[in-house]
């Protein structure tokens, strides 16, 4: 074999191990959430309220499965009705994992909505979401555990924070995610903790 012939070989065979080892990097490097994810695990504040089934509902006995909780109101114009629209598309594509995860819509608005309300609400979107309503002394400090920001304008409206929580099937808050963030993207993030917890 020629010099040129081997020089050409010896390239080949080394480029080869070269993209065999990136790709060895690539598909066995760490994942990156896009929220912000909590490294140091701590238990997600707990609390009891009513679902809109007029039934009652306590955080810490959802252990077993992924929870997406979100603050806002049902007459929202445009933040609240959109992240829903996003849960849906990502309960849509979790395919059989969907099973292993539950959406929750917490009221910023207590006056208004109502069990009935949250229902005919959430109906619009997914029937499997749960919303959770109570009184506004029971609510407000579910609202500070979490660092939730609510004012109740005069004209009816609520001005509030957006923030999506996740919890992990052992209970844990280990990411928050701004509502405005690609369903995709949260969609990933979850997907890896139900990795993460099947480890």
């Amino acid at each position: 074999m020629t010099k040129p012939k081997i020089a050409l070989l010896s390239f080949g065979v080394t480029l080869g191990l070269a993209l065999v080892v990136a790709g060895a990097i690539w598909l066995f490097r760490p994942y990156t959430f896009h929220g912000s994810y909590i490294k140091e695990a701590f238990p997600a504040s707990d609390f009891s309220l009513i679902d809109q089934h007029g039934q009652p509902f306590q955080l810490s006995k959802q252990r077993g499965h992924v929870l997406l909780l979100f603050f806002g109101y049902t007459l929202c114009p445009d933040v609240c009705p959109l992240t829903v629209a996003h849960f849906k598309q990502i309960r849509g594509n979790l395919g059989q994992d969907a099973e292993q995860v539950k959406f929750l819509f917490i009221t910023t608005d207590p006056e208004v909505d109502t069990p009935e309300i949250l229902d005919l609400f959430l109906n619009k979107f997914d029937s499997t979401f749960i919303g959770l309503t109570g009184s506004r002394a029971e609510l407000e400090p579910i609202w500070k555990n979490y660092g939730v920001y609510e004012e109740k304008e005069s004209t009816g409206s609520v001005d509030h924070s957006a923030y999506i929580y996740v919890i992990d099937a052992q209970g844990n808050l280990r990411l928050t995610s701004t509502a405005d963030s690609p369903a995709e993207d949260i969609l990933s993030d979850v997907q890896q903790l139900i990795r993460m917890q099947g480890n």
